[in-house]
């Protein structure tokens, strides 16, 4: 059984996303296998929010090497984009950071 700390592994703090948050939108990595149900629920657990809308993108591995072989590949990932409802609270998380 997964639990909500699981399936959110950490949020994604760039310059795109923090300009979101004041959209209350929020990215994370998350889980591969997860589904947006639960991802959903897990930030509902997590952070006591309201969930509207969650978004997902599966990101490949770029391509790497040092020097001529061997090549390699970073690691994939899968993002969330969550978007909250206009009556819920904002994450306290990422207050500080926008």
């Amino acid at each position: 059984m997964k639990t909500a700390y699981d399936i959110i592994l950490k949020p994604v703090i760039t310059e795109q996303s923090m300009e979101a948050v004041e959209e209350k939108k929020y990215v994370f990595y998350v889980l591969p296998t997860a589904t947006k149900p639960e991802i959903k629920a897990a930030i509902e657990e997590i952070f006591g929010v309201k969930v509207e809308k969650v978004n997902t993108l599966r990101m490949d591995g770029k391509a790497k090497r040092q020097g001529a072989y061997p090549q390699g590949r970073t690691a994939a990932y899968k993002k969330a984009m969550v978007k909250l409802t206009a009556d819920s609270k904002t994450i306290e998380f990422f207050e500080g950071m926008a």
